[in-house]
């Protein structure tokens, strides 16, 4: 059974930082491209960043310069590296992954994460 499992959300002050990670485990053949997103109280889900599985990212311009996405392909593991923290970046924090798997390419998403910035 694949699952992607997150973790490394919390309460911080504003200014400060967290780093959230990303588990992927199962039955899978490879990662392509891993993102995270955030879904705050009464708004729709958004994009935060993404990685290729060559590397190449992109970010939401509310994070860019504060936010870095990376992932180790040896660990299946993708992260979120949050500096700089921000009140408005309180959100549910979920990873996403495109998976090829023996019958196809499929997108997970994990669970959630709650980060909370206090000001």
């Amino acid at each position: 059974q694949v699952q992607l499992v997150e973790s490394g959300g919390g309460l911080v002050q504003a200014g400060g930082s967290l780093r959230l990670s990303c588990v992927v485990s199962g039955s899978i053949i490879s990662i392509d491209a891993m993102g995270w997103y955030r879904q705050a109280p009464g708004k729709q889900r958004e994009l935060v960043a993404v990685i290729t599985s060559g590397g190449s990212t992109n970010y939401a311009d509310s994070v860019k310069g504060r936010f870095t996405i990376s992932r180790d392909n040896a660990k299946n593991t993708g992260y979120l590296q949050m500096n700089s923290l921000k009140p408005e970046d309180t959100a549910v924090y979920y990873c996403n992954a495109d998976l090829t798997l023996i019958l196809g390419m499929r997108r997970y998403w994990g669970q959630g994460t709650q980060v909370t910035v206090s000001s």
